[in-house]
């Protein structure tokens, strides 16, 4: 199908572009990699007068540590991602194993981090994790810009806190400690479907008792979730194989709300939750075990 007629602008600056996202009277849209934008185009399903190419705009290709958190410009491809040393520590692992998640090759060559949040679909991998990394994205119109923190910035299937004249320019995420382990686990049903259910952990250790934790779950609800009822019942506690399960079940009882899709009702949901959590925290212990024991090799 050919997409409905629309004007096209393809601004070089970020005054250029809010400029144009605020014009009055017009249905605007943002393509940066336009992997998503495009095929609702193409259905009908979308259906703006104006598409803002945002390619052009310089200073939106930024990705580099400031301080204690990394910062992704808008412009930044998935592939980016995928080797885990273009990120520092335990994050750079994870984002490099939910990278790998993404689509296929073309669509991560082209995709970006920034536009999945915008897009905010439930099944969407980075929403999960800058949800249970307590990322904050920077919105930017024609009045200056404003910080939104990722927990307040979704609000259900491709609906979120950024206003129509508004562009994300970019998001930070915090850096994660040494003594974090981290891992990113993904079911679906073929390789070129959307997430059934995925999960984002990361497991903080000091002396054998968990001191931290964050969790995020892909398609557990209409939204990322955080799983903070999980995320309680390990604080404090000792290292233990059982204790992931109890997590797993805390995550898929109290945290997750599962909407029913054609080949998962919300109990099979709920119950491949569990199970992901579950082994998501076991592979993040091991990974902090192994980054411990690599930081006492090295002190020998």
């Amino acid at each position: 199908m050919k997409p409905p007629v629309f004007d096209y602008v393809a601004p070089r600056s970020v005054r250029e572009t809010v400029d144009a996202l605020g014009d009055p009277g017009r249905t605007a849209a943002v393509i940066a990699g336009g992997q998503s934008l495009l095929l609702e185009m193409h259905l009908w399903r979308r259906r703006p007068d104006l598409v803002v190419d945002v390619n052009r705009v310089a200073g939106l290709d930024g990705l580099g540590v400031d301080g204690g958190s990394l910062r992704v410009g808008a412009l930044v491809r998935h592939a980016a991602f995928e080797a885990p040393q273009a990120v520092p520590g335990p994050l750079g692992t994870l984002f490099q194993q939910a990278v790998t998640n993404i689509a296929h090759p073309p669509i991560r060559a082209r995709g970006t981090l920034v536009g999945s949040l915008a897009w905010a679909h439930p099944a969407s991998e980075w929403c999960a994790v800058a949800l249970a990394l307590d990322a904050d994205l920077t919105l930017r119109d024609s009045d200056g810009a404003r910080q939104v923190p990722a927990r307040d910035y979704f609000q259900g299937p491709h609906r979120t806190a950024r206003r129509p004249r508004e562009l994300i320019t970019s998001v930070r995420f915090p850096l994660l400690s040494d003594d974090t382990g981290v891992a990113f686990i993904e079911h679906r049903r073929t390789h070129f479907c959307f997430a059934t259910v995925a999960v984002s952990a990361t497991l903080t250790v000091r002396d054998g008792v968990i001191t931290g934790s964050r969790i995020g779950l892909v398609n557990a609800s209409d939204r990322p979730v955080r799983a903070l009822a999980a995320e309680q019942s390990l604080l404090g506690a000792e290292i233990a194989d059982d204790l992931y399960h109890r997590a797993g079940r805390a995550a898929a009882e109290q945290d997750a709300a599962p909407v029913a899709e054609p080949f998962a009702d919300p109990g099979y949901k709920r119950q491949a939750v569990a199970v992901l959590v579950g082994r998501a925290l076991r592979r993040a212990a091991a990974d902090q075990r192994s980054r411990a024991a690599g930081r006492t090799e090295g002190l020998r």
